[in-house]
């Protein structure tokens, strides 16, 4: 019989497309895609940024950036600025109707998280980011180490 008790994998693969799905919900009515969010939310604190810069810190590939930075562009959200001193390289900035967009975004984010985290006390939230924290720093130093051979028993 299969165990049917939920994995941690399973149970932060589900709380995180939770939050995404909910967060569209509330962030449907401002035409942007979660995609449009997130370039924004990456590159508010990066402005200035090329877009190969960009594409790596969103893990994503350069065409896909472009294409959503094109949009982006063409709402007024964001701009590209050449390099001063490279002529290839575009530099990324946010415009100034994008600020008031960001605001309402981290009203929504803010709204979402409260309601994933309904019922739980401060001290429980704290220790949640802490033990998130956590797997996150012992995941990142693991995925710069050689995957081990699986063996076979």
């Amino acid at each position: 019989m299969p165990d049917t008790q939920p994995t941690l994998g399973f149970v932060l693969h589900d709380v995180a497309r939770f939050l995404r799905k909910r967060f569209e919900q509330r962030a449907r009515c401002l035409g942007l895609t979660r995609s449009q969010w997130q370039v924004l939310a990456f590159l508010a604190p990066n402005e200035g940024i090329h877009q190969g810069g960009l594409a790596e810190l969103l893990e994503i590939e350069p065409i896909t950036l472009a294409r959503l930075l094109d949009r982006l562009e063409g709402n007024g959200l964001v701009e590209r600025r050449q390099h001063p001193t490279d002529r290839r390289v575009w530099q990324l900035y946010l415009t100034e109707k994008a600020h008031p967009m960001l605001a309402r975004m981290r009203q929504i984010g803010d709204r979402t998280r409260a309601e994933a985290l309904d019922g739980l006390s401060q001290t429980e939230r704290a220790e949640l980011l802490r033990l998130l924290l956590a797997m996150r720093k012992n995941l990142t130093a693991a995925c710069e180490q050689p995957v081990e051979e699986a063996t076979h028993d």
